[in-house]
């Protein structure tokens, strides 16, 4: 049995019986939320606080700012017993010492919305990532903050990393919703799309498609400045909304542009069943793009 594939029954395990184990020597799990004038709400977030963070209190550590999926929330690695993958990571050396924050994000694929009802990005860009990193003993440069996503969470991670790379240096997704070319409209209504109607609330009713280029990682990432921006995504070749197209599609953009990368096409579809498979890449690519060291096995070390 290997260590994913156990870390993986582990995550179905909890997900069945619904439990959510906050703390355990590996590592402590809270949550908590975030008042913003811009969306004029408070915003729940959870944070995994790594097994050194309450005994070493003068360490600051590298931030990982995670987006959850379409359908999920700010405690997506509480409730699907994704905490115990990571502890499992961070016990074994895999995976360096960092924050890990996570976000409620809703359904707003971590955008400033069409209608400019919902700034979302404004919101984390000026007053979550400041919040948390005041909050807690993050590092507050560009060198030891990352970001990353499962699905709408990896669209609205590379969106901001590639609108912004001079805040971030790495970014790291799993299945992100990239679409090779966006539906026409009333495509939304077929059997492909069912589930991205609500890409009305992001993006307009009927979908504005000037928005969508405006705002589409693949579109992006053909004029971005990526200079020393670490990218890794990847996704299953029988992915349930054909997402593995427009990753190809990304790639493609990156080859052509000689932009480093790294990108795998696996075998899975769209569920957590290939996340918890594939989440370990992409958070120890960007434990090592942050330079996040190991905790120490034992305080004599």
């Amino acid at each position: 049995m290997t260590k994913i594939s156990r870390a993986a029954r582990v995550a179905l395990f909890f997900a069945i019986l619904g439990l959510a184990p906050l703390a355990s020597a590996a590592g402590r799990g809270e949550c908590n939320s975030l008042p913003s004038k811009i969306l004029a709400r408070a915003v729940p977030y959870c944070v995994l606080l790594p097994p050194s963070y309450d005994t070493d209190k003068e360490k600051r550590y590298p931030v990982l700012f995670f987006f959850h999926g379409l359908g999920d929330d700010e405690q997506m690695f509480l409730h699907s017993g994704g905490i115990n993958l990571v502890e499992d990571l961070w016990e074994d050396h895999q995976l360096g010492e960092l924050v890990i924050v996570t976000p409620a994000g809703g359904t707003t694929f971590y955008i400033n919305s069409r209608d400019g009802k919902h700034r979302y990005e404004d919101f984390f860009l000026q007053e979550f990532m400041p919040g948390i990193e005041k909050r807690y003993r993050t590092e507050t440069d560009r060198a030891e903050r990352g970001i990353g996503g499962i699905s709408m969470g990896g669209y609205g991670a590379l969106h901001i990393a590639f609108q912004h790379p001079h805040l971030f240096a790495a970014v790291a997704v799993n299945s992100a919703a990239l679409l090779e070319k966006l539906p026409k409209v009333g495509g939304l209504d077929s059997e492909i799309f069912p589930q991205l109607r609500v890409l009305s609330s992001a993006f307009g009713s009927p979908l504005d498609a000037a928005f969508w280029n405006k705002n589409d990682p693949v579109t992006l990432a053909k004029t971005a400045n990526l200079s020393g921006l670490k990218i890794y995504f990847d996704c299953g070749y029988q992915d349930d909304y054909d997402f593995e197209l427009g990753a190809m599609a990304l790639d493609k953009v990156l080859k052509a542009r000689q932009i480093p990368h790294k990108f795998e096409l696996y075998q899975g579809g769209h569920d957590w069943t290939y996340f918890a498979a594939h989440l370990p890449g992409s958070l120890t690519f960007i434990s090592r793009a942050l330079g996040a060291a190991s905790a120490q096995p034992n305080a004599d070390h």
